[in-house]
């Protein structure tokens, strides 16, 4: 494997996940969180993501992976295009009541997500149009460098599928470490779900489609389930 992409492979392992702690440390620890904190949140995100996922791709095509290896050609797959659909809607469906579940929820584990969520997710109009391009963003930016770069760049090396879906989605999850352990495993969880579907239909698109409607969802009921009273009152209101 060339040097870069082992360089890669260090900061997805790395160097992200413990930028992803640091940031959100930092954010619950601000005494308020106020819209425009949320908004420089999500908007920061948006570039760097775009950033990774350019400079990633850079790297990728200069040593020679070709579109088709990094899965990002749509092709004309009716049977792709049928599970890119239903699985969207089985997605939002489980993850709404998902959501409900958890904002009723008492254990440790969900008042400390509402905590989080109370911050985090969207409470304006505007707020949630910018979250929803966040949401848009991380589907096409994560699924390209997690199940289009990693997948392809370990195939390369010549590594059996079932290894380079696990290793793909370790990575993931560990990537997501800031949502803390339970998060973490479910996100690396999904991550061999979606690997797999990768593989399986040669296309990044199922899964950036699959991966949008997960964090839009999780916006919108996370703002109406997982805030508190007051928050929940002002969630999509105009600034």
């Amino acid at each position: 494997m060339p040097w870069d992409f082992w360089l890669i492979f260090l900061i997805l392992g790395a160097v992200l996940p413990w930028r992803g702690r640091h940031r959100m440390g930092h954010f619950m620890a601000l005494p308020q969180v106020t819209g425009r904190e949320r908004l420089k949140l999500y908007l920061s995100t948006i570039l760097f993501q775009w950033s990774m996922a350019a400079i990633v791709g850079w790297r990728a095509f200069a040593r020679g992976l070709t579109a088709s290896q990094l899965g990002v050609q749509l092709g004309r797959n009716p049977a792709m295009l049928l599970v890119a659909l239903v699985g969207a809607v089985l997605i939002a469906a489980a993850h709404w009541m998902n959501m409900r579940r958890m904002g009723r929820a008492k254990h440790p584990a969900a008042e400390k997500l509402r905590a989080m969520g109370a911050r985090l997710f969207p409470r304006t109009a505007i707020e949630l149009i910018f979250y929803i391009l966040l949401a848009v963003t991380a589907g096409c930016c994560e699924e390209f460098v997690f199940r289009g770069f990693v997948i392809a760049a370990l195939f390369r090396i010549h590594l059996a599928s079932w290894v380079v879906v696990c290793l793909s989605a370790a990575m993931f999850g560990v990537a997501h470490l800031y949502q803390g352990k339970g998060g973490s495993v479910g996100t690396g969880i999904l991550g061999i779900i979606f690997g797999s579907v990768r593989i399986a239909y040669h296309s990044l698109f199922p899964v950036v489609l699959w991966h949008a409607v997960l964090d839009v969802v999780a916006g919108i009921a996370g703002a109406k389930y997982l805030t508190t009273k007051e928050p929940a009152a002002e969630a999509l209101s105009t600034i």
